[in-house]
């Protein structure tokens, strides 16, 4: 978000240590991931963004929202879309490319194993996450290079097969200037597991306060993954246009 700097957000959490993580950890999840970000190319689906700007009182001060279809073409091809027209009534925030870039890129699937030698990782315990017994890995970028777009968080992986069934932290880096603050929230991306055992993004919300130089400001953001269907090579299907 542009002139924005975000605080995170403190989000309660009952994870319990353990001394001995298990082997292979990072790079078996990255395994899991690679494997699910492939089967997750095989769908169609709905990202709908909602972006609140709060005002001093608390009260709603304007917003941004869109919705991206996923769709396949006659011939198989894979491509995204906004339909309709994107509302803005965003009165102070401006989103960025860094913005949209995290949407795609950041917050839904992140730790493949062409991305795994990024980061470095550490092993927090272990936690219970939508019934799913998890283990809980910090993870840090080593270095971000000029226009790299990286994540610095918390990954909860599911003891049964290493997929990763929520994440929590910010993408980076920060960028800042003399006359322009470029800052990211704090998410949560919770994901749901699928028929095919994979467990895909279904909702990232953040809830922060914005320090701007002039005038502190928050913000509250809500992305829902909906209407996944596994295309079929035999049949192109399309989401219906929403009642307005």
């Amino acid at each position: 978000m542009y002139i924005g700097r975000a605080v995170g957000i403190v989000l309660v959490s009952a994870i319990a240590w353990t001394a001995e993580p298990p082997a292979g950890l990072a790079r078996k999840a990255a395994e899991r991931e690679t494997a699910s970000e492939a089967a997750r190319a095989k769908y169609l689906y709905q990202q709908k963004v909602l972006i609140e700007e709060m005002g001093p009182k608390g009260a709603k001060a304007g917003e941004f929202r869109e919705t991206r279809e996923v769709i396949f073409s006659d011939g198989g091809e894979r491509s995204e879309k906004v339909t309709g027209k994107g509302i803005s009534s965003l009165v102070r925030l401006i989103l960025t490319d860094e913005d949209f870039r995290d949407l795609r890129e950041i917050q839904p699937l992140l730790l493949t194993k062409d991305r795994l030698w990024l980061y470095t990782t550490q092993y927090r315990g272990e936690e219970t996450i939508q019934g799913a017994r998890c283990w809980v890995l910090e993870v840090k970028p080593r270095q971000i290079l000029d226009g790299q777009r990286l994540f610095s968080g918390l990954l909860w992986i599911a003891q049964d097969d290493f997929s990763v069934v929520q994440s929590e932290g910010q993408a980076v880096p920060e960028i800042l200037g003399t006359k322009q603050e470029n800052l990211f929230p704090r998410f949560r991306t919770i994901r749901r597991r699928m028929p095919d055992g994979f467990w895909f993004p279904a909702l990232t919300v953040a809830d922060d306060t914005l320090p701007f130089r002039n005038g502190s400001l928050r913000l509250r953001m809500r992305v829902e993954y909906a209407k996944y269907q596994k295309f079929g090579t035999d049949t192109v299907i399309r989401f219906e246009e929403e009642p307005k």
